[in-house]
């Protein structure tokens, strides 16, 4: 219905994104390198049956926008280390704990709940995230991107050049440009390959989840079943907003 529309807000290292739910179906993803207040009035004018909405924020973005959004909306969370979850957060130092992280944890209790879950999301990091069937958060790990990867070779050394990835290359690279390449992307899928088998050996029954903008590069690499969802962090932040919404009534 269109009374249960939702404005979803992920403020990244990256991009900026903006999601319209529609219940539990994303019908808009809109992507900005800056999301200011006159976007947001744009998209909530053309969706004005939106009532509610979340913001979640690894870096900082204006107060202003805060407020625009407190004003304009029935409902409005930002999401921290002390809104309500719907599940259990063993991190030891919940404040430091990443906003996008626990945003996938919260999607993969939601999508698998009887089984472990491992999100993976290939971003400008690569972050690891575990759930138990118990919906139980536990933590993961963090590792550098791919682009990361890239960038730490250029600026640590005198002569590797800055490349931007534009494909996964060979295994084998015949000159500098793809010898890079093949390093970080097969070299990245190489680890993460490892990661999921460690995980399965103490998790029987493990599901596998990959996202993130660069999720293409790794997908075609690691050659065993997987469930790819994009926008995850979007998919846990409308969750989360439902969760909230419900105690709000």
């Amino acid at each position: 219905m269109m009374a249960m529309m939702r404005i979803v807000l992920d403020f990244g290292n990256t991009l900026h994104k903006a999601g319209i739910f529609d219940g539990e179906k994303l019908i808009l993803l809109e992507k900005y390198t800056r999301l200011n207040r006159p976007k947001l009035k744009e998209l909530l004018a053309a969706f004005p049956s939106i009532k509610s909405g979340i913001a979640s924020s690894v870096v900082h973005y204006p107060t202003g926008t805060k407020k625009f959004l407190q004003n304009h909306l029935e409902f409005f969370i930002e999401l921290s280390g002390r809104t309500s979850l719907p599940l259990i957060n063993k991190y030891k130092t919940p404040a430091t704990l990443g906003r996008d992280r626990i945003a996938c944890a919260v999607a993969a209790s939601r999508l698998f709940p009887e089984v472990p879950a491992l999100v993976i999301n290939a971003g400008t990091c690569i972050t690891y995230d575990l759930v138990t069937a118990q919906k139980e958060y536990l933590g993961g790990a963090i590792s550098p991107g791919l682009q990361m990867r890239l960038k730490a070779m250029h600026t640590f050394t005198r002569k590797l050049p800055l490349i931007e990835l534009q494909d996964a290359g060979n295994l084998v690279g015949s000159n500098t440009r793809e010898s890079m390449i093949s390093g970080a992307v097969h070299g990245t899928a190489a680890e993460v390959k490892g990661v999921i088998g460690e995980y399965k050996k103490h998790y029987p029954g493990l599901q596998v989840i990959l996202s993130g903008g660069d999720m293409e590069y790794l997908d075609k690499l690691l050659k065993i079943r997987i469930f790819a969802l994009p926008n995850i962090v979007m998919v846990g932040l409308n969750y989360i907003l439902e969760y909230n919404l419900q105690y709000a009534k």
